[in-house]
């Protein structure tokens, strides 16, 4: 049984409201419930695209913000001819002889994919994440329908409840007042709009227009292609647990993927006005005189094809019978809207009263507010974005970047702190999705002469690797399932859990073993390889025995080797010869260097050395006051612009294991261009990469550290927190 809590959650919670009175094109608000997401204007919907801009890249035009997306929802534009990895596939010497990498004819500078062939193109770009429609308000004036400009809304007023997950938007449009309530169920794909106003009557409505998918880096939305997909919307029929509604089913077909809207409410006209174009309307005033417009968009995949089936995910907190479309209890008897907003209000504070919480605002810091409010904001993100039954994408279900496809490498900065917030079954869904590719993987081990499995890098649902001068030489998401497999057991430590992951725990650390080489000097990784930090992409062919990585491969190898004790089973002899007999990082100057061959450490983009204390725990390949003065020496003389969100978490955690409160809670809120946190939550790094995911859930890992501690750390009240704070947490599991 739970301890009653300390904190008032609701109070800690609610005074990080999200509150707008003018609108920002950098925080809109999202509602989502981890598997699909809807991201809104100050309209409440989806009206003014254009200004809530995703900056262009190359010669392509800017996307937007305002997505709609769902974990199950990709397409594949169809390929001119079949293209195969075997065409980008290029022999690397290797101290074991030749092996074969995806590699790219082309080139990644300054982030542009440069003279890449159709063939990469296609293989980086499929599959895509889709946008599955943009809801918006619309002004009808003589029968022609307008959208709305940024200069038709005025007095706006628009609140996130973190407390309930629901949106309250207020405005003017043509001088007549507007309410607009928005929420998401908690457990289906179902989006709740009410809106209250004289301005129904007078010319407002609601527009859905469907895009085409898109293979742009930035962008799921092609609106130029018309005549390659088709929507169609069927006759309306009673809606299924929503009584006294009716519902009108939209059958949206792109190539090889199909899905299905049903438009859910009661008194709606429901019109198809173009050829990927609908209206709702209401189909009569209010009783009171006052246009109301009620009604609920449910979308769900359908039939087979590029559009993946729905993952099982429930949300913490929500009880079966409370996600159901008979629900009892809450919402009976309520409109279509209605039920979803009650079901959103039923679940958040249950969100919110289960798992950990961290309250700092008794402590006279003034830095301390600041970091509460991006503390609670990252729950929430991360809680609708990153909870999913897949890998997150570094903007979650917000828009696209990378075509959508997630990055392994970026797994553990995504999802590791549900586990440490005592949040594990936000965790587990993405976790389990790596049974799903257990033989892709271990095909591109064998191929290349190694045991186990070899997990991709920049992959869609099927976990197909994308061509890339980087990603495919990269190795530190090789231990990554088996730490989040850990810290899932630390915060349920049964044989169940031992059992579900030992499979990919085993074979993620069968290729480690494997892919250490011996030499006079002991075990070393590489060449070819890429560390964390890929500012020695260009010299790949070279590179070995990256700081980081060494230590990784020792604490994951031991880690195994822990659950095959465990589950009683005898310990694999090349594991522990690998990991004791591991070559040593270099030392330069008293400092940890980044790689073991010129040159050394190149100041720019993640300081990852500094992980292998930090993120991993004390091995015995690291020495504390060699790492201390690592820390100091990055801290003294790094380039920040060219860093990104998660290198100020690594930063905390380092300080923290090293006892220095004070640098972690520095580096937490460094002044720096990528750790910059918006009124919204979202750790904004680039025009065209708007909101980055990892950032807050490196922020939420490394505080759960500092709070709760880690094991063999000091016995003290919140030890990665400095003395003089008043920090109050509960719920948390303390880090290895």
């Amino acid at each position: 049984m739970r301890k009653p809590s300390i904190i008032d959650r609701k109070e800690l919670v609610q005074r990080h409201n999200v509150r707008q009175v003018r609108l920002d094109p950098k925080s809109p608000v999202s509602v989502g419930n981890g598997e699909f997401a809807f991201t809104m204007d100050l309209t409440g919907l989806q009206s003014l695209p254009g200004s809530y801009p995703v900056g262009a890249r190359g010669d392509l035009p800017p996307g937007t913000l305002l997505g709609t997306q769902a974990q199950w929802g990709w397409h594949s534009v169809p390929p001119e001819q079949p293209y195969e990895l075997a065409g980008s596939t290029v022999l690397y010497d290797s101290p074991r002889g030749p092996v074969p990498y995806v590699d790219m004819v082309g080139d990644i500078v300054n982030d542009r994919e440069t003279d890449t062939s159709r063939a990469e193109t296609w293989l980086r770009a499929n599959a895509h994440r889709l946008d599955l429609g943009r809801i918006g308000f619309r002004w009808v004036t003589d029968g022609n329908e307008h959208p709305l400009e940024e200069a038709d809304v005025t007095d706006t007023e628009q609140t996130l409840d973190l407390w309930a997950g629901v949106v309250t938007s207020l405005f003017a449009v043509a001088g007549l007042p507007v309410k607009v309530t928005t929420a998401c169920h908690p457990d289906r794909d179902e989006l709740a709009v009410r809106v209250e106003s004289p301005a129904l009557g007078a010319g407002l409505v609601v527009g859905i227009d469907f895009p085409y998918g898109s293979e742009a880096w930035h962008d799921a939305a092609d609106w130029d292609s018309p005549a390659a997909h088709t929507t169609v919307l069927g006759e309306p029929t009673s809606s299924a647990g929503h009584e006294g509604a009716d519902a009108w089913p939209v059958h949206r077909e792109l190539d090889n993927s199909r899905y299905l809207m049903v438009i859910n409410g009661q008194n709606l006209a429901v019109e198809h006005t173009g050829q990927h174009h609908l209206r709702i309307a209401p189909a009569s005033d209010g009783p009171d005189g006052t246009g109301i417009l009620d009604f609920s968009v449910s979308f769900t995949p359908s039939g087979d094809g590029d559009c993946i089936a729905r993952g099982t995910h429930r949300p913490a907190g929500v009880a079966p019978e409370a996600s159901g479309h008979a629900m009892t209890g809450h919402g009976v008897g309520l409109s279509p809207s209605g039920r979803v907003t009650a079901a959103a209000a039923a679940h958040w504070p249950q969100f919110w009263s289960a798992g950990g919480a961290i309250e700092l605002n008794a402590t006279k810091d003034p830095r301390a507010q600041e970091l509460e409010r991006r503390i609670v904001l990252s729950q929430y993100l991360t809680a609708i974005n990153s909870s999913g039954s897949l890998p997150p994408q570094e903007t979650g279900l917000v828009c696209n970047s990378w075509r959508g496809r997630f990055h392994l490498e970026m797994h553990w900065w995504h999802a590791a702190h549900f586990a440490l917030w005592d949040r594990s079954e936000l965790l587990l869904p993405s976790l389990r999705w790596y049974s799903t590719v257990l033989e892709t993987s271990r095909r591109t081990a064998k191929a290349q002469g190694f045991d186990g499995v070899r997990w991709p890098k920049q992959v869609g649902p099927d976990g197909r690797e994308s061509p890339s001068p980087i990603g495919t030489f990269l190795i530190w998401q090789q231990p990554h399932p088996i730490y989040l497999a850990e810290l899932v057991y630390r915060a349920n430590p049964s044989r169940d859990v031992l059992e579900e992951f030992a499979e990919i725990v085993f074979e993620s650390a069968a290729f480690m073993a494997s892919f250490a080489h011996p030499t006079p000097r002991g075990f070393e990784l590489g060449p070819p390889l890429i560390p964390a930090q890929e500012s020695y992409g260009s010299i790949r062919t070279n590179v070995t025995n990256p700081t980081f990585e060494l230590a990784y491969w020792q604490w994951g190898l031991r880690t195994a080797a822990l659950w095959r004790a465990r589950l009683g089973l005898g310990p694999v002899e090349e594991w522990s010869e690998v990991s004791e007999g591991l070559v040593r990082p270099r030392v330069l100057n008293g400092v940890y260097a980044a790689i073991d061959v010129e040159p050394f450490t190149i100041r720019t983009d993640h300081p990852s050395m500094l992980c292998a204390l930090g993120v991993l725990p004390q091995t015995g390949l690291v020495d504390p006051a060699i790492m201390r003065a690592t820390l100091n020496d990055v801290l003294d003389d790094w380039d920040w612009g060219s860093t990104w969100g998660w290198d100020y978490p690594v930063m905390a955690m380092t300080a923290a294991r090293l006892e220095d409160p004070e640098a972690a809670v520095d580096a937490l809120l460094l002044d720096a261009g990528k750790n910059t946190f918006l009124v919204n939550g979202h750790n904004r790094q680039t025009d065209s990469l708007p909101l980055y995911l990892p950032g807050n859930g490196g922020l939420l890992a490394a505080v759960a550290l500092m709070a709760a501690g880690w094991d063999n750390g000091p016995d003290r009240h919140a030890p990665g927190f400095p003395a003089d704070w008043t920090v109050a947490w509960e719920g948390l599991v303390r880090a290895p």
